[in-house]
């Protein structure tokens, strides 16, 4: 399940710097692309019980790097129902 609080939504706290409030549905070229990037996100983490990714599963992901994602052509598909409205912050919508 998604999000800091794991409710399914990129719900935001102030305190969150990298701004987490993007849902995207991942793709194994953003997967990919994230990792070429030092963000692994499929390699799973027991430590902090992250399961790691598959294509087709939710994340919360940086506004930030999502928007490097598009600039490279590598984007991943939006849930915008999930998206939090800070995500305008940095990507125009």
């Amino acid at each position: 399940m998604t999000g800091f609080f794991r409710n399914g939504h990129c719900d935001n706290l102030a305190e969150d710097d990298g701004c987490h409030t993007v849902c995207v549905e991942v793709t194994q070229e953003f997967l990919q692309f994230s990792r070429a990037a030092g963000n692994d996100l499929s390699t799973p983490r027991a430590e902090y019980g992250f399961p790691g990714l598959k294509p087709g599963d939710r994340w919360c992901v940086c506004a930030a790097r999502w928007l490097e994602c598009v600039e490279a052509g590598v984007s991943s598909p939006v849930a915008l129902a999930a998206t939090h409205e800070r995500h305008v912050e940095i990507v125009p919508l």
